[in-house]
């Protein structure tokens, strides 16, 4: 098995299914995953998502239904998907898609874990916060 902590397997083939509301993405180690856009969207890399530091995740919430309207290539080391819901600020780098295809399952668990100690639902409509540091555009 490869070190991934320092080879990082590349994508072979990128596929969006508008209908599911999957990126389906091969890599050159044989993997493909079938990640949906709604787990895209609520672990999206973005400081709007992640905040600037541990502790200052914003909570996603209302994303069941949210597509990709297009997704643009970023160097050799990502994608930048558009959402629907209008975010497009992610840059979501080969490992990124990987850890998130691969560890598919404990991160949807960690997020209705969240959404749970949150008292949150996973369809509410998110809650706009006053004075954050980080505007979504």
């Amino acid at each position: 098995m490869a070190r991934t902590d320092t080879v990082h397997p590349q994508p072979t083939a990128l596929t969006l299914h508008q209908a599911s509301r999957v990126l389906e993405v091969g890599f050159d180690d044989g993997a493909v995953f079938h990640i949906p856009f709604e787990l895209m969207r609520v672990y999206s890399p973005s400081a709007e998502v992640q905040g600037h530091g541990p502790g200052q995740e914003v909570l996603q919430t209302g994303k069941r239904e949210v597509g990709i309207t297009g997704i643009e290539m970023v160097g050799h080391y990502a994608v930048q998907p558009n959402f629907s819901d209008g975010h497009n600020t992610g840059l979501f780098a080969w490992h990124y898609l990987y850890k998130l295809g691969a560890e598919q399952a404990d991160l949807w668990q960690r997020y209705e874990q969240r959404l749970a100690d949150a008292g949150m639902q996973r369809d509410a409509p998110m809650v706009e916060k006053s004075g954050g540091a980080c505007a979504s555009h």
